[in-house]
């Protein structure tokens, strides 16, 4: 199975991501914020990325930004706790993340079936080298 890097500041985000994730059989380490996500990807072989939009310290976003940099074919899913509001002048940031180059997202809280269907879809897509969002074709 995948090895995937679990980024959120909610410990108990974290266990239960971690929870569903190694149930399905994958192995899972976690890093509490954006600095140590990054360090962690850095310096580790990640199959994919589970990343918190809103965090102290480095977001997201900036998350995001730095590991595409030095890891630009690990697949993010990102997920967010912040509420998608109806009003036409509030941001989506679970959009604008996927935008930005997430492959896909999800909204706390989520289902478990959502969150191993969100991997097991990330993962395909890699397997089969399909592209990603900003047009890079994926290899693993």
């Amino acid at each position: 199975m995948a090895s995937i890097l679990v980024v959120d500041d909610d410990a108990a985000v974290q266990m239960t991501v971690r929870l569903l994730l190694e149930r399905a059989g994958h192995s899972v380490v976690t890093a509490g914020d954006g600095r140590k996500g990054l360090a962690l990807c850095q310096t580790g072989n990640f199959d994919l990325l589970f990343l918190d939009i809103f965090m102290p310290g480095m977001d997201g976003f900036e998350t995001m930004r730095m590991v595409r940099q030095h890891r630009p074919q690990i697949p993010i899913i990102v997920i967010s706790g912040r509420p998608v509001s109806e009003e036409a002048d509030s941001p989506d940031f679970l959009t604008m993340a996927t935008k930005l180059g997430a492959v896909s997202s999800l909204q706390k809280p989520f289902r478990p079936a959502d969150l191993l269907a969100a991997v097991a879809g990330c993962l395909e897509a890699v397997d089969r080298g399909a592209p990603r969002p900003d047009g890079v074709a994926s290899s693993r």
